[in-house]
């Protein structure tokens, strides 16, 4: 443990930090998870409401620099495509 004054407030606040950080990754997944079980279902017009919920989410990790901006790109891209493709196919 940390001796030095401003040691020890680093410690508590990165405690706090990580518990932050780690609600907001299991809320980036859960609306995912939303996102793929209304595709599953054959609702895309839920799944693109979804999708923007996800996204924003995502997008604010990002800024906080919980996930990095390219990882944040990469899902939102991959989950858009499986919205746009559900869409496509139910028409």
């Amino acid at each position: 443990m940390a001796n030095i004054a401003s040691a020890k407030k680093r410690a508590r606040q990165d405690v706090v930090r990580k518990q932050r950080n780690l609600a907001r990754k299991t809320a980036i997944k859960t609306a995912v998870k939303k996102v793929i079980v209304a595709l599953e279902k054959g609702d895309v017009v839920a799944a693109q409401t979804l999708l923007k919920d996800a996204e924003s989410q995502m997008a604010r990790a990002a800024s906080k620099r919980v996930l990095t901006k390219n990882t944040v790109s990469r899902k939102v891209s991959r989950l858009a495509q499986r919205v746009a493709a559900a869409k496509k196919s139910a028409e």
